[in-house]
């Protein structure tokens, strides 16, 4: 029983010794380490870039060739019974990104 107890406490006087002293604070990682979306949208970007910052692919919506109009549609999750998608609507000018806006979806027939 002695023994048992001895090398129970020889392992948690390891596992001390490599853990954190009390009431350290972890090492603080860099802000941009911490994001999600670490490649932002810019201005000037064609739609391929665009397609790989927002991590969706794009839906032509209209527009003639070169200044179009695209839908990138995140979807993230819900409720389990409604399904609930983000609408990112980007606007291309001589084929650079000109400008988005971001669609919350709300339907205002239902109020």
């Amino acid at each position: 029983m002695k023994q048992a107890m001895l090398a129970a406490g020889a392992v948690l006087l390891s596992m001390s010794a490599q853990a954190e002293p009390f009431g350290g604070m972890p090492a603080r990682q860099p802000f941009v380490t911490t994001l999600s979306n670490n490649t932002p949208l810019a201005f000037g970007m064609d739609a391929e870039q665009t397609a790989r910052a927002v991590g969706q692919p794009l839906q032509y919506v209209r527009g003639r060739p070169g200044n179009e109009i695209y839908l990138a549609l995140r979807n993230i999750g819900g409720s389990g019974l409604i399904p609930y998608r983000h609408r990112l609507f980007l606007q291309f000018r001589h084929g650079r990104l000109a400008g988005w806006k971001e669609d919350y979806g709300e339907n205002w027939t239902w109020e």
